[in-house]
């Protein structure tokens, strides 16, 4: 029964796996070296490896991929610190050069001059000097003086100087002052962006691209795309169409419409609430609350890239500072839809189960309080380490891990995956009845029955487990290191084992509900589940082009992470579907709103997952749209789109379910709906994606440096586009609003017909 779409999804785990665990020990063996030392022309020590690596703490202890980015990951307001250290050195140089041997300014030197000068630039940045004996990188006397130069720029922003000048470069980005008080610390931080910025310009040994392949667009030193970048970004687009032509075929030639008489009255009106169903209601609570927090913190960080460190004239940022506030609109958000997928699947396991395990509502109150510690402990110690209240190494620990998606220090994080584990025990010991239950000889739906149980406890391990990935490196690890196992929590852990607990979750709805059969559902979900870990295992990889890898590492990552929008073209076909399930009957019409956030989940998944995710996904459109406002773009679309709005309709069918009997009065609830939607769109039409196109287009005819800096960023169109994205943030929050006064109208009465 199913054997072969088994052997097909176990075959895609496994090698897929296999793929991502070889080309990753390529990350570690061709990351781009930490010099023992920087030493300039004549033996001065400039700084050190332990100069690097902790400023390298130092950038994490202050919010690290929440201020600024670099190497094109982290926020969008400040610079990306590699490429703005690159320019500034190269431009630099060239000043310096054109100073003492023709007198003037670089700018006002005749054409000839300047490619001259251009040349010898780029000789100079681009000569890998790193010497693998001694471990040592020599720069000359004259970098050595820019470097200096550069780093006293750093030093004046990062530090307490009221020159009017820095003021309004903090201004810009959003830097509260003093942001790194101690003067040691500042100086480390200098080395430790150098060092990034030197492996952007500098070649790989034997090879004419540098370590970050070329990236950032450069032209003073030839940093332009490569010709692997071009060649693999071409091969991602005909593997793109000739999977979707492939699943077009599969899909019409294998599809079978199962006709099935929709049950006379709700399936699940003969399932008693049990004590743990009734108490994931304070887990809806929780979820409704963290996504009200969550927004307002997202209209403050917002608010920032309008006025820089105030809130409407108030000076926020000087106890609020942008780090802290786009540091928890991530995390409550990651906490928020992980708090609806738990819940999610600790209602469905006595359903499942038949029964309810002794003490097991007792052990869902306690991971309940034990996420209220976590989530309260580690906004603390964010804003604490972002404000300098704790040492580097306790900062990482108890504060602020400074990698965006992973903030949470590593104390916490710890906490968390012994959370997951909780979870994990509690969803097995109360789906255990059904999982050791014996099929009877011929009872085919039965046995589709237990093999879809078995994929809903497999997803329920791999989110319970893959977090863990997250302490495979420490603060000290390389960032190249780091990148590769970030991103197996981001990507694969939220993009991937989410996505496919969603699938299972929504499939086990249907059929308990009595919608779709065991057997459709099962066959419906092992090969979607095949298919999207296709791509989406080693896709992993394409988040890592330009993070000190190889080409190898661009090649894998670019033709798989096309796969992952294949399935993507067929949402619609199941969005339609699973509205037409909803008509079956009607008693299932009491489920609208929970299958309408269904229907807007494939919408989402189809506009935000595939169509804005390609954007940025083949190497020749990431090396120019990395670390841009096209990223959010997907980010926002993605992540609320798909997973926010499935976590909404969980919530509403766990409601649905412990209202039973009582009919909703939906007005708000439809308000909720459209207005979360329009709001999401009207954000990214209105301001995310012309200010992510324009700045793409900055990046393309001049750098990336330039498209992120504050001359750039602060025109007054720019600024304009920016305040557009009010509108779509009020339409947003008055849907929010609509759900948080909805769900209290169930407790208080006001969201129930009367009789």
């Amino acid at each position: 029964m199913n054997r072969r779409l088994w052997i097909f999804l176990a075959a895609t785990v496994g090698a897929t796996f296999l793929l991502l665990g070889f080309f990753g020990r390529e990350v570690y063996r061709q990351a781009p070296p930490l010099p023992e030392r920087v030493v300039a022309d004549g033996g001065r020590v400039l700084f050190t490896k332990d100069d690097i690596l902790t400023g390298q703490q130092v950038y994490q202890s202050i919010g690290g991929q929440q201020v600024g980015t670099v190497w094109g990951h982290g926020a969008y307001v400040a610079p990306d610190w590699s490429a703005d250290q690159l320019h500034r050195e190269i431009t630099g140089l060239l000043d310096l050069w054109a100073q003492r041997e023709d007198g003037k300014p670089y700018a006002q030197l005749d054409d000839e001059r300047q490619a001259a000068l251009r040349q010898r630039a780029t000789r100079t940045m681009r000569t890998n000097t790193w010497d693998a004996g001694s471990g040592d990188v020599t720069v000359s006397a004259d970098r050595a003086a820019v470097m200096a130069q550069v780093a006293a720029h750093y030093d004046a922003i990062f530090g307490t100087g009221r020159d009017p000048a820095v003021v309004k470069l903090r201004d810009a980005y959003a830097i509260h002052d003093g942001a790194v008080p101690d003067d040691a610390r500042r100086a480390r931080l200098t080395a430790f962006f150098w060092w990034a910025s030197w492996s952007c310009a500098t070649e790989r040994p034997g090879s004419t691209v540098t370590y970050t392949n070329n990236w950032p667009h450069e032209p003073l030193i030839g940093n332009v795309p490569s010709s692997a970048n071009l060649l693999w970004s071409i091969i991602s687009v005909v593997v793109l169409l000739g999977g979707i032509g492939a699943l077009v075929w599969w899909q019409t030639h294998h599809n079978e419409e199962e006709k099935l008489i929709a049950p006379a009255k709700d399936p699940l009106d003969g399932v008693a609430l049990t004590p743990s169903m009734k108490a994931t209601v304070a887990y809806c609570a929780a979820v409704i609350g963290l996504f009200l927090a969550q927004i307002v913190f997202g209209i403050i960080t917002a608010h920032y890239g309008v006025e820089g460190r105030a809130f409407y004239g108030f000076d926020l940022s000087s106890w609020l500072p942008y780090s802290v506030t786009r540091t928890w609109h991530i995390q409550l958000g990651i906490f928020w839809i992980a708090t609806a997928f738990l819940a999610a699947g600790l209602f469905l396991a006595p359903v499942v189960g038949g029964r309810e395990p002794r003490l097991q509502a007792a052990g869902v109150w306690f991971l309940l309080v034990a996420l209220v510690v976590i989530v309260v402990g580690s906004l603390a110690g964010e804003w604490a380490s972002i404000m300098q209240r704790m040492g580097l190494d306790a900062g990482f620990w108890f504060g602020h891990q400074g990698y965006e998606y992973v903030d949470l220090g590593r104390f916490w994080q710890l906490f968390l995956i012994v959370g997951l584990v909780l979870w994990l025990g509690l969803m097995v010991r109360g789906l255990w009845p059904a999982l050791t239950a014996r099929v009877a000889a011929g009872d085919i739906e039965g046995v589709n029955r237990k093999q879809l149980l078995t994929l809903f406890v497999g997803s329920s391990v791999a989110i319970g487990l893959f977090y863990g990935a997250g302490l495979m490196y420490g603060a000290r690890t390389h960032m190249s290191v780091m990148e590769y196992w970030r991103w197996w929590v981001v990507h694969l852990w939220v993009e991937g084992f989410f996505e496919v607990f969603a699938t299972v979750a929504i499939s086990f709805i249907f059929t308990r509900l009595g919608l779709v059969s065991a057997k459709s559902a099962t066959r419906a979900v092992l090969f979607a589940t095949a298919i999207f870990l296709l791509g989406g295992i080693p896709g992993t990889f394409h988040h890592l082009y330009f993070s000190g890898t190889p080409v190898s590492i661009m090649a894998i990552g670019a033709v798989f992470s096309a796969l992952e929008v294949v399935p993507l073209v067929l949402v619609g076909h199941e969005a339609w579907r699973n509205r037409q399930l909803g008509l079956a009957a009607p008693w299932a019409s009491t489920y609208r709103w929970p299958i309408a956030c269904f229907l807007a989940v494939a919408f989402w998944n189809l506009v935000g997952a595939g169509v804005f995710g390609f954007l940025i996904n083949p190497p020749i459109s990431l090396y120019y749209l990395q670390g841009l406002n096209t990223t959010p773009v997907h980010g926002h679309t993605a992540l609320f789109g798909v997973y926010g709005m499935l976590s909404i309709g969980m919530v509403l069918f766990i409601l649905r379910r412990v209202t039973a009997g009582r009919e909703w009065k939906d007005g708000a609830l439809k308000l909720a709906f459209w207005s979360l939607n329009i709001g999401l769109a009207l954000m990214v039409v209105l301001s995310l994606l012309p200010i992510g196109l324009w700045q793409a287009h900055e990046s393309m005819e001049t750098g990336l440096w330039s498209a992120r800096s504050a001359e750039f960023m602060q025109q007054g169109a720019m600024q304009t586009l920016r305040w557009l994205r009010v509108v779509g943030d009020v339409v947003f929050a008055v849907g929010a609003g609509a759900l948080a006064w909805f769900a209290l109208g169930l407790w208080t009465g006001w969201s129930y017909r009367r009789p």
